[in-house]
């Protein structure tokens, strides 16, 4: 297949379709980790009348899935969070033992972060806010760095925000955040020239933090989203050791580039196990299709390959 230097498509991609939710008009851009003997998720599902909406899912190889067809209820001690909206593009981090979750809530001041925490993927305790609108991704690193909570996210617009940077913010709480730090931003002429923004959970390596993001370029037809790597250093994660000048992959199978949104590889989730790190996308904002990338060789493609 096309554009496969390190990452390599799952050969029967996608895995999850719309198939997997009575309701679904799609399923894309979801959160998957391990979880007892297999896996758990948290499921996007843009649902037929088009509100998007969050659903749990099970499976014991992580290719394979039963999600459920409610989703999520959530438990929240203050009537003021809570916001009836759409939801998506989940985040899933754990700590201890103790699974945070990030996703995009439509308010009417625009997108804003929801924050929450489950330990049995059953009861899921929504907590404040981190952020004021407008923001669009957040995910958070999985252990505290210098004593604090800290995440990667990308401050946003109301709209379909044409630009996008990277930025670093730590919280002694998950209540209270600063530390605010710029990480990255776009690249002229590159398929990461328009806006950029954090992936999967920030994977801890011996040189620092290995990033998964997505960049995107636009073209005379429109956005294009592709999957990118970077090193960070592990006790200052703003500051960027390495960045992929080229791509890891590209919307070039029909599935990517076919579908409600065209010409989109989405990057959600990352999972190592024996070395062997298995990404999990969005496509189009259709479908969930997994790649798989030895460790050393994704880490000497970001070093070799960076600007």
């Amino acid at each position: 297949m096309a554009n496969e230097t390190v990452f390599k498509r799952y050969k029967d991609n996608p895995i999850i379709t719309a198939k997997a939710v009575t309701r679904a008009n799609s399923i894309h851009n979801s959160a998957i980790v391990r979880f007892e003997d297999g896996y758990a998720g948290i499921f996007r599902v843009d649902e037929v009348d088009f509100n998007f909406t969050m659903h749990v899912g099970f499976s014991k190889d992580g290719i394979n899935w039963d999600i459920e067809q409610d989703q999520i209820n959530m438990e929240c001690d203050n009537k003021e969070i809570p916001i009836k909206a759409r939801t998506y593009d989940p985040r899933l981090t754990k700590i201890d033992d103790i699974f945070y979750f990030t996703w995009c809530i439509d308010s009417p001041q625009g997108p804003c972060i929801g924050l929450a925490t489950t330990k049995d993927f059953k009861v899921f305790k929504q907590l404040e806010n981190p952020f004021p609108p407008a923001n669009r991704n957040c995910v958070i690193f999985p252990k505290k760095i210098n004593g604090k909570f800290a995440v990667l996210h990308r401050p946003s617009d109301r709209g379909h925000t044409p630009f996008g940077d990277v930025f670093f913010s730590s919280s002694p709480d998950l209540v209270n955040w600063g530390q605010h730090r710029f990480v990255f931003g776009t690249l002229k002429s590159s398929w990461q020239s328009t806006k950029v923004g954090p992936g999967p959970a920030p994977i801890e390596i011996d040189e620092g933090w290995l990033l998964i993001y997505h960049g995107v370029w636009t073209s005379c037809n429109g956005y294009l989203y592709y999957a990118g790597g970077a090193i960070l250093d592990k006790e200052k994660p703003w500051k960027v050791l390495y960045r992929t000048k080229d791509y890891l992959i590209a919307p070039t199978q029909d599935y990517e580039r076919v579908g409600d949104v065209p010409n989109v590889v989405f990057p959600s989730s990352a999972i190592v196990d024996n070395n062997i790190l298995r990404l999990y996308y969005g496509c189009a904002d259709t479908c969930i299709s997994m790649a798989e990338a030895k460790m050393e060789d994704l880490i000497s493609f970001i070093k070799t390959h960076s600007y």
